[in-house]
């Protein structure tokens, strides 16, 4: 019995000494295998940002959920200790042998060596952003968070829903220390940003703890919560609002206050450049948002010949309709304000918008299998911006589905002004936002199958947004559009992100002011005065970020007709389609790799 007891102890202690020959290099070294170190680098970036886990809900149906009442850490520290570790990251993955990799793995280490790579590079670079700015600051992506992202199915979902609304002021703090900080290396928003967030923190503190939405939305949620009592619920929800009233209010207001010490401070610099060493930050952003080397002359020019083009087009179809096409911009605002192409400015005319919306999502479904091979399992709808973030947030935009299928994928349409919807220009958003575009091409992704988890979930801006402008075309080019408004409509939303490649450049490589990039946009855009403002404000405090649309969608049409121009008559656009979303989103460059390699096979076969 001794013996066998201490036999059973050598295997217990050889088991111990194995696992910690597997897992020191695993967590800490240089993992065994490559596989292993794209799941550790996956690992780390998501188990330290909770709302993350939130939002990919990947744990969830295995019941793990410890991270449910956290938020993430936006402190300095927690900041530059992730910019070590991607640098130390990138560091061993250059390290394994590249000849000793199958082909399916070199694609996978390039992919994460040019994503690292990246973020690396703009280390020197960690605090020249605005994380407090009308379009995705705290003080909007939070509130959001709690809304739209997390969940409320049971007692424990509301006790952490409670438990995140107390950790507002911890995250506020880091925050407003992170903006001090910025501003003693240099770094501080122009005065006009700074008044912007002021406004929207006025709205958000505007309504009392119990007509907040956070508190009202809560009530809504909790009702549905099976076996609760009508008196927990209500305890609940009170908790809510005192919980609004001791920590997020103040939050805010700290902030409001640091916003106001700021303000006097700051001056009306709107572009990168008046940053320390802005134009090498710019010319970085330029890359991070592009992956491509383009310099901010050339996508400026080619901006600017876009432009051009379109407006070409947009003027033959007016005159196609018998209309004066003189002056291009007044023309479109001038249509966009007839009745036959507007609803009422009412709640009926609001949901009708929503309406139409999911309709066109409806159709356009029924329309992809001639135009794609692979199709998602994931659905997608349409629902309102969040009344508090109106203002700030794009006329659109669309939030992933959760990969536990919890929900489907969301076109987020905002309602701030019934004129910023015109009917010739809804389809388009459509497509852009959900099918063919941002939730054909994320679904698929998030459902590869044989791929490292990061392929699924990687966020290269030029591929995602220029796939999603891309897919606006091959809706237009496919008999999406019933009727020419709109085509013109299509046009008008492609001649907006050209405009784009102008402006963005113009401001933060060539000095414009902010009122140059409103008068550029007001002289070649249909867009309305309110949106234009709050469209060149996202270029200044977001600087590269508009040039990933262009860009992406000219690589992939270059892509595809160089396909078309080699293969023949053996070119399909269906297989083409599923070769530019079968591996995720990728660098531009990598994506013309592999279109390359589908162009050499099929020619061979």
């Amino acid at each position: 019995m001794r013996r066998a007891t201490r036999r059973l102890g050598f295997v217990a202690l050889f088991a111990l000494a194995a696992l910690t020959v597997f897992l020191v290099p695993t967590l800490w070294g240089k993992p065994w295998s490559i596989e292993q170190l794209y799941l550790r680098v996956f690992a780390e970036f998501a188990l330290e940002r909770p709302e993350l886990l939130s939002r990919l809900r990947i744990l969830e149906p295995w019941g793990l959920d410890w991270f449910a009442d956290d938020l993430d850490d936006r402190s300095v520290a927690f900041q530059q200790r992730s910019a070590r570790r991607v640098a130390d990251e990138l560091a061993i993955l250059r390290s394994y042998d590249r000849a000793a990799q199958s082909e399916s793995q070199r694609l996978s280490t390039d992919v994460l060596d040019a994503f690292l790579a990246l973020q690396a590079e703009g280390e020197r670079f960690l605090f020249h952003d605005y994380p407090v700015n009308p379009m995705s600051g705290v003080q909007n992506e939070l509130p959001d968070f709690m809304l739209n992202v997390h969940q409320i199915h049971s007692p424990g979902d509301a006790e952490h829903y409670i438990a995140r609304l107390a950790k507002f002021g911890v995250v506020f703090d880091q925050v407003i220390d992170g903006l001090r900080q910025r501003e003693a290396r240099g770094v501080l928003p122009p005065r006009f940003v700074i008044e912007r967030v002021q406004s929207g923190l006025a709205r958000f503190l505007a309504p009392s703890p119990e007509e907040h939405v956070l508190a009202t939305d809560f009530a809504r949620r909790s009702r549905e919560i099976p076996g609760l009592s009508g008196a927990a619920r209500e305890r609940l929800v009170a908790r809510v609002r005192d919980e609004l009233e001791r920590t997020v209010y103040p939050a805010y207001r700290r902030l409001a206050s640091q916003l106001e010490e700021m303000r006097a401070r700051a001056g009306m610099d709107a572009g990168a450049w008046h940053l320390p060493d802005g134009e090498a930050y710019y010319d970085w952003t330029v890359r991070l948002h592009t992956t491509t080397d383009h310099t901010p002359k050339e996508i400026h020019e080619r901006g600017l010949a876009e432009v051009a083009r379109i407006q070409a087009e947009m003027r033959e179809i007016l005159r196609s309709q018998g209309i004066d096409a003189r002056d291009l911009a007044g023309t479109i605002r001038a249509l966009g304000r007839e009745p036959r192409f507007l609803y009422p400015d009412t709640n009926a005319g609001r949901q009708q918008i929503l309406a139409d919306y999911q309709a066109i999502i409806d159709d356009a479904s029924a329309r992809l299998p001639a135009l794609f091979g692979r199709l998602p399992r994931a659905k997608v709808v349409v629902e309102r911006v969040p009344a508090f973030k109106e203002e700030g947030a794009a006329r659109g935009y669309y939030d992933l589905p959760p990969f536990d299928g919890s929900k489907p994928g969301i076109f987020y349409a905002n309602l701030r002004h019934t004129a910023e919807h015109p009917k010739f220009g809804m389809r388009t958003l459509t497509y852009h936002e959900t099918i063919p575009g941002h939730h054909l091409q994320i679904a698929l992704a998030q459902e590869l199958e044989g791929v490292p988890f990061f392929r699924r979930v990687v966020p290269f801006t030029a591929f995602i947004e220029g796939w999603a402008l891309y897919a606006e075309r091959v809706a237009a080019e496919n008999g999406f559009h019933p009727t020419p408004f709109d085509r013109l409509g299509q046009l008008v939303a492609e001649n907006f992100r050209a405009a784009r490649l102008v402006v963005d450049t113009g401001i933060h490589a060539m000095r414009w002011t902010r009122e140059q990039g409103i008068d550029y946009l007001l002289a070649n855009t249909a867009l309305e005065p309110t949106e234009v403002v709050a469209e060149v404000e996202r270029y200044i405090v977001m600087p590269g970020q508009a040039l990933a649309y262009k860009i992406g969608e000219l690589e992939i049409l270059e892509c595809r007709e160089r396909a078309r121009r080699e293969l023949g008559a053996r070119f399909d656009l269906r297989e083409f389609h599923d070769v530019v979303l079968g591996s995720g989103a990728l660098p531009l460059t990598l994506l013309s790799r592999n279109v390359d390699a589908w162009i050499a096979a099929r020619r061979g076969s």
